[in-house]
């Protein structure tokens, strides 16, 4: 089993580490590249590139001018620097080692800017979200930038899990990044619905929460068939198998 998620634009920059080895991510050179990028950019055109306000704009700008220079102790592991609705559902500060080791193997996290991260990869502060209309070299935006890229480096990997299950649960946004065509992977997308006046509806923040708490469910169990889905029942969710369609699961709370 292959898992996916997000990332989040929130960041949690505070000291913390767990006591495992951290590791590198995978396109570093390609996010120094991007960063690179970046840094010429002033405020404004932050602002106007990524839609998000003066202060947000000035704040990523000094990120891109420090990036090369940060040291080692400046940087901090994927999975506790994103904090977010997925995030606080996976609560990856109260995960035990070997829950941190399994997902070292099986779980990955798209970003914009650093392609696909594990979660001990160790990131430098950031915002750059996949949808962002930045032109790297010849690529007009980061979706074509990555379309190779990522499906490669995942197809790769799975191999050598020797698992054909990918779990979705990126966002729209981030697994368009994900070039399935031509692959045979089995994706399965679980989808999360809530009771809203009588009627089962996807409610972003709570279907969000869902994922990193699904998520969650997969680490925990050391899971690797999709079968282990079916058991999530976290937090009032159960499997609604008259809602479920094939490669989407559905699961419903009140």
């Amino acid at each position: 089993m292959y898992i996916l998620i997000s990332p989040a634009k929130t960041l949690d920059i505070s000291t913390y580490s767990s006591n495992l080895p951290s590791s590198q991510p995978t396109f570093k050179s390609d996010a120094d590249k991007i960063a690179a990028i970046l840094r010429k950019k002033q405020p404004k055109d932050l602002s106007k590139l990524m839609h998000i306000s003066d202060d947000l704009a000035r704040l990523n700008y000094e990120r891109y001018q420090q990036w090369k220079n940060l040291s080692d102790q400046q940087l901090k592991e994927a999975i506790f620097t994103f904090k977010g609705d997925v995030y606080q559902g996976l609560d990856a500060n109260t995960l035990r080692n070997e829950d941190l080791q399994f997902a070292q193997k099986h779980l990955r996290i798209l970003s914009g800017i650093y392609g696909l991260l594990r979660p001990l990869d160790k990131i430098a502060p950031h915002r750059l979200e996949m949808g962002t209309k930045l032109s790297v070299g010849k690529y007009s935006g980061l979706y074509v930038y990555w379309k190779t890229k990522l499906i490669k480096q995942i197809s790769t990997e799975m191999k050598s899990l020797n698992t054909n299950v990918l779990i979705n649960l990126a966002s729209n946004e981030y697994f368009k990044s994900v070039n399935l065509k031509g692959t045979k992977l089995d994706v399965v997308s679980p989808v999360f619905k809530d009771n809203k006046n009588g009627e089962y509806k996807i409610i972003s923040f709570y279907a969000k929460r869902a994922r990193g708490l699904m998520a969650r469910h997969l680490i925990k169990e050391k899971a690797i068939s999709k079968e282990a889905l079916l058991s999530f029942e976290e937090e009032g969710y159960h499997y609604n198998d008259a809602l479920s369609s094939h490669g989407k699961p559905v699961f419903t709370r009140g």
